[in-house]
Formats: structure tokens, C-alpha cells, sequence
């Protein structure tokens, strides 16, 4: 075979690539169609009989030189490339994706502008136990300037026998203590009954990760016009954490804070493992502000400090962690609590920490 032959030969592969990425391309529109009529259906994109039915038809039509298992081999990635185009299309068109939405969305939540470039703050007891223990730690918020105080009145726990919360009268006090200190109210809801009677007393719902897949309870957030601190659940992905969002605002409210509090691995040095790499990738895939839960993440009253100055240097939009006048006798999770001294020594130290981190920024 002369070199003219085999530049001849060359040629026409090089024609064939480009008539087969044609082709491929073709087919890709029209599975999107197809998935677009799906779609409008409620029918499930993926259909394993009609692709048995195609790889059928292609064996029948199979002259060689390829194999079957070899053709098969090369459809199947056709079939599986042509579907997860068909997710990445429908993750763009998620209304918290950045492609969405180029802009970083800010909330406003008495008068602390959230996700507006500035970490935040969220410091309050894991629990409501009485108006005292929350006036306490209001009064230490307040001295530092800080707008936002949580506490649980509805408290999921692991055992039935465990402290639940005061319930109503959690609600009430909170909204005393906001009241008298001009904090707003950060409190979790965990059903959408309990969300219907706590709108009156706080200013900002939180749904927990044992609750992030709760689907009636985030479109029942998601129907109501305050802001939702969505945490991720305790082994959730970061694309079921999106989705989760989605549901919130697939229902009308924009306001969504997603907060990372650590996923469960095999690791027992901590309570959690802190995935401090999510906040990065959530700024970048949402556009929504990102909290870092630091006490439920570690669990650990001594790793509150060094995760809080991981979060802020990495671009959380904020920071949340427990304080309690006591935690020695603290209802729930006395180990991870702060005091108020520890608190008032937290505080300062990150204060210090984030103005020497905008002199090297």
C-alpha cells in the first residue's frame, strides 16, 4: 500500500468521525425532546425495556466487522451519555442554580443583611429551657452587636426519652427574649403542623438535617413568606441538598440559607465530619448564602474556634454555634455548648482573626 492509499484511508476516517459526531449530536436533540415530553408526562426519563428494545434492533442490524459485546458496549455509552446530558440541561434549570441566577441572593433578617459579602452570625442554646437561660445568652449577643439569636423549642432527638423541647411555650419565650433584646428568632420546625402555629414568634425557620428530605415540611416552608436556614442532612449529597432547596423555592420563597453541619462517615474523633469543601462548591453551583454549623459539625466545644476560622476563610457566608449560661446542666448536648466567657473569648479571638484576614486578603 502506497502513501498516497493510506492518506486516502485517513481521509476517510477523518470524515467518518465527523459524520458520526454529526450523528450523535443529532440524536442527542432528539432524546432531549423526548425527554421534554417525558417531562410534561411525569414519566420517568429512563426506560430500560425501550433500551433493550433498541439493542435488539441493533444486533439485528449488526453485519460486523465489530462484535456484538463490542457494539453494545459503544450504545450503551451513547445511551448513558445522552442521559446524563439530559440531568446536566435540567440541574441549569434549577431555579437556586447559579446558571439560574448569576447574582448572590441577599436576606434580610432584622436588619443582618445575609450573604452580602460579610460573614454572619447565629449564636444562641441548643435548647429553650427557660426565659432566664435565653435572656442570659440574648443579653451577651446584644452586647456584641450581633442581630440574630437560635434556640430550639421543637427538638428531634435520637431516643423518645430525650428532652423534646418546650414546644409553644419555647416559642413564646423566644419571642420575648427577641422582643426585649431586638434579636430575630432562628427556631427549628419539624412539621408542618407546628410551622403553621410558630410563624407568629420567629422570624426565620429552620429545618433541620434529619428533616432536609421532609418534603411536605419544605414545601410548607417553601409556601410561606420567611426565610428558611435549610441544613444538609446527616448523610445527604450535595446534590440532594440543592434539591432540597428546590423544593423550597419551586413553592415561591427565594430566601433560602443552606447551612453545612457536617455528614456522618466512619470518623469518631468528632460528632460529624465537618465538609468544609461543600462551601465552595455550594457558592458555586447555588445562589444562595452558605452557613457552617460548627458545634454540630464537631461536637466539640475545643474545635469551635479553629472550624468557625476555616469557614470564614474559605467564603462561608456565615456562622452558626451553641451558647448556653450553663452547659453543665444543659437539657441537650451539654459537651458541645459554649459558656458565656468561652463565648465572649470566641467572639474576639474570630473578630480579631477576620480583621487580620482582610489585611492578606
Amino acid at each position: 500500500m502506497s502513501q498516497k492509499d493510506l492518506e486516502s484511508l485517513r481521509s476517510q476516517i477523518d470524515d467518518l468521525n465527523l459524520e458520526i459526531l454529526r450523528l450523535i449530536n443529532e440524536r442527542a436533540a432528539v432524546v432531549n425532546e423526548i425527554g421534554k415530553i417525558k417531562e410534561k408526562q411525569g414519566v420517568n426519563r429512563y426506560d430500560p425495556l425501550r433500551e433493550r428494545h433498541m439493542l435488539d434492533l441493533i444486533k439485528e442490524h449488526n453485519q460486523g466487522p465489530l462484535n456484538q459485546m463490542t457494539v453494545d458496549y459503544i450504545f450503551k455509552q451513547i445511551f448513558k451519555t445522552a442521559l446524563k446530558q439530559l440531568e446536566a440541561d435540567k440541574k441549569k434549570e434549577l431555579l437556586v442554580s447559579r446558571k439560574k441566577k448569576s447574582e448572590d441572593t441577599v436576606i434580610n433578617i432584622n436588619g443582618e443583611l445575609i450573604g452580602q459579602g460579610k460573614p454572619s452570625f447565629v449564636f444562641g442554646p441548643c435548647a429553650v429551657e427557660s426565659y432566664e437561660q435565653v435572656a442570659a445568652v440574648a443579653a451577651s449577643i446584644k452586647a456584641k452587636g450581633e442581630k440574630l439569636i437560635r434556640g430550639g423549642a421543637y427538638k428531634p432527638r435520637t431516643s423518645p426519652y430525650d428532652f423534646q423541647g418546650l414546644g409553644l411555650e419555647g416559642l413564646k419565650i423566644l419571642k420575648r427574649v427577641s422582643e426585649e433584646y431586638g434579636l430575630g428568632v432562628i427556631t427549628e420546625i419539624v412539621t408542618p403542623g407546628h410551622l403553621e402555629e410558630a410563624l407568629d414568634y420567629i422570624d426565620v425557620i429552620q429545618i433541620g438535617a434529619r428533616n432536609m428530605q421532609n418534603f411536605e415540611l419544605l414545601k410548607a416552608a417553601g409556601a410561606t413568606n420567611k426565610p428558611v436556614l435549610l441544613k444538609r442532612g446527616l448523610a445527604a449529597t450535595i446534590d440532594e441538598f440543592i434539591h432540597a432547596a428546590e423544593y423550597i423555592m419551586s413553592k415561591g420563597n427565594e430566601n433560602i440559607i443552606l447551612c453545612e453541619r457536617g455528614i456522618r462517615t466512619y470518623e469518631k474523633a468528632t460528632r460529624n465530619t465537618l465538609d468544609i469543601s461543600a462551601v465552595p462548591v455550594l457558592k458555586q453551583e447555588t445562589h444562595l448564602p452558605v452557613f457552617v454549623d460548627v458545634t454540630h459539625s464537631t461536637g466539640r466545644r475545643d474545635l469551635l474556634l479553629p472550624c468557625a476560622k476555616a469557614a470564614i476563610a474559605i467564603g462561608a457566608d456565615g456562622v452558626m454555634a451553641e451558647v448556653h449560661p450553663d452547659p453543665s446542666v444543659a437539657l441537650s448536648d451539654s459537651q458541645q455548648q459554649m459558656d458565656i466567657p468561652t463565648f465572649d473569648a470566641f467572639y474576639e479571638t474570630l473578630q480579631k482573626f477576620m480583621k487580620n484576614y482582610e489585611i492578606h486578603a
